[in-house]
């Protein structure tokens, strides 16, 4: 099976439950934020900016936990910020796990090795051994870890365990050099492929969270997704990126640039995911393949975004994820009070002009789901897709030169470090040529001016005061 039974069965009863009832709005996923707090700043991200005044507020557990009751999402998607910040990250995934909920971790990564060490301690048993000897030997842990695991973990707090109920969702928007642009900060792709091959070893379900941009190749996505087939991860999420207001104001703001360089108008998305249908036979690529055919230009949706509600710090964030004119007390007031038919684009027209280049996955994937614009045969391909053997392994995804930016001496700030190694260098400003692939991400010689602060603030390392 594509996906796991388990899974697929219990989001298909939770369907038709709500069909057979005619529930005229439910929740499919909750995008549970418990805090805004980062470690980095990732260019496109404007959680950080429009919650700016409240980065140090946290969800309360109770209420996090309530929320998840509240909505009956069947799966919840514990995000951010930077999840693994949460000083309650293990009581909570244990709570949603105790409600019997599907759990997906969005995190960046960078977090993700530490959390793995302290299950392994806490689980430690000598048959444990083989396993470890591994993990040290492919450098995944060091020798002072391999002491601290063995000594156990006696603080009586719950662990972050495998479950076929629980999936590491992580970021990765593209190969090394590319990723570590858009985070911000070099090293970053580096430490999640590590991540990654470490949960695997273990026994994690993992899979990968991408956003597609303007500047982005997709080739370079195709060779991601063999990459990290290769590297067994087990499905991976894929979105348009779309020009929401506080990420527009933030391109602006900090860093100077025009939201329409970076963002994807509908038109772009289309030409962007023109082989989506294709990656979705050929790894596996979660969601509906309705929705990959509204991504191809093949159809129209209409945006359910009621259908994956977002509650944060401020309570039920409406009308959807990205954008907010307002927070509700509860889910059922949110359902109740907001104009849904304000918002979306339906035969073309933008009923909110903010609406007007999203396809983006929370909007629209569930509506592939839920038979919104249904077309004869819809209910038979999502169910093959789901129920039908997963595309396999791909086994030449070794040959992926993924590491090609700051492992090998070619990342972002590869021309601020030769500008400070070499001042007076005339001619040769010192840049490593980029992969051919990066168009205007590439530095340029303006940057040496500001090489100083620039390399400094990208080695710095997390900053939890800060969000990103």
């Amino acid at each position: 099976m594509r996906f796991p039974l388990a899974l697929s069965a219990k989001i298909a009863a939770h369907i038709i439950k709500h069909k057979l009832r005619r529930t005229p709005k439910f929740a499919l996923v909750l995008q549970l934020e418990p805090l805004h707090t980062c470690n980095l700043t990732c260019t496109g991200c404007g959680r950080i900016r429009e919650y700016s005044t409240s980065l140090k507020d946290l969800v309360p557990l109770d209420r996090c936990l309530a929320a998840a009751a509240e909505c009956d999402a069947p799966m919840v998607s514990v995000c951010g910020g930077e999840p693994l910040i949460y000083p309650k990250i293990e009581e909570l995934v244990a709570g949603l796990l105790a409600q019997h909920r599907i759990v997906y971790i969005c995190t960046n990564g960078v977090f993700m090795r530490k959390k793995m060490k302290e299950y392994l301690a806490a689980t430690h048993a000598p048959d444990r051994e083989p396993l470890l000897q591994r993990l040290r030997s492919e450098e995944l842990i060091a020798d002072k870890d391999l002491e601290a695991i063995r000594k156990g973990k006696a603080d009586g707090r719950p662990v972050i365990a495998p479950s076929q109920w629980l999936y590491w969702n992580v970021h990765v928007d593209g190969l090394e050099y590319t990723h570590d642009l858009i985070v911000e900060r070099e090293g970053v792709f580096q430490e999640c492929v590590a991540a990654v091959k470490m949960a695997k070893l273990i026994g994690y379900q993992v899979a990968t969270n991408t956003t597609v941009y303007r500047e982005t190749d997709v080739q370079e996505i195709e060779e991601m997704f063999k990459f990290f087939s290769w590297l067994g991860v087990d499905g991976h999420t894929i979105s348009p990126g779309y020009d929401y207001d506080a990420a527009k104001k933030d391109m602006v703001r900090r860093l100077g640039k025009q939201p329409e360089d970076f963002f994807l108008t509908r038109q772009m998305t289309v030409e962007k995911f023109a082989r989506i249908e294709e990656w979705g036979r050929a790894f596996t690529i979660f969601g509906t393949p309705v929705y990959q055919e509204f991504l191809a230009g093949k159809r129209d949706l209409t945006c359910t975004a009621w259908a994956i509600p977002t509650y944060n710090i401020k309570g039920w964030k409406a009308p959807c994820y990205l954008m907010t004119d307002g927070h509700y007390p509860t889910y059922q007031a949110m359902l109740e009070q907001v104009d849904w038919e304000k918002y979306g684009v339906v035969n073309g027209v933008a009923r909110d002009p903010r609406c007007e280049n999203c396809m983006v996955h929370c909007g629209y994937d569930p509506s592939g789901a839920l038979g919104t614009n249904y077309r004869r045969g819809d209910h038979w391909k999502n169910f093959k897709y789901n129920f039908w053997p997963r595309p396999p392994r791909f086994e030449r995804g070794a040959e992926v030169q993924a590491f090609n930016g700051f492992s090998v001496g070619k990342g972002h700030l590869a021309e601020a470090r030769a500008a400070l190694a070499q001042p007076t260098a005339s001619g040769n400003n010192g840049c490593h040529p980029p992969p051919a692939h990066a168009g205007s991400f590439c530095g340029t010689a303006d940057r040496a001016a500001t090489a100083n602060p620039v390399v400094r603030a990208a080695e710095a390392g997390p900053t939890p005061s800060k969000a990103g």
